[in-house]
């Protein structure tokens, strides 16, 4: 099992553009061998360990390494990349694990 997760950060306006991200990011879910996926903002934290700078974050899992790559390259993701991500993050964050 690889789990996968992404954070980013966006550029202004910030709540236009974070619900333009969480949208496009809604449709990673129908990507072949994703198992399982969760899209969502942060939770407000007053505890110094917890970052809540973010705007959006993903979480997916995949059955395997292969799938994984597969994932890479699926237009869903490469649409997802050109229309969400380039134009509106300013930075991002990928964690990934077996």
């Amino acid at each position: 099992m690889i789990t996968h997760i992404v954070i980013f950060w966006i550029d202004k306006p910030y709540l236009e553009n974070r619900d333009r991200l969480l949208a496009e990011a809604k449709k990673l879910a129908g990507i072949p061998g994703v198992l399982e996926y969760r899209c969502g903002v942060p939770i407000p934290s007053s505890r110094g360990a917890v970052d809540d700078s973010f705007a959006v974050g993903i979480s997916m899992t995949f059955p395997s390494q292969k799938e994984a790559d597969s994932y890479q390259t699926h237009p869903i993701h490469v649409e997802f990349l050109e229309k969400a991500v380039k134009p509106y993050v300013k930075r991002l964050v990928v964690y990934d694990w077996i």
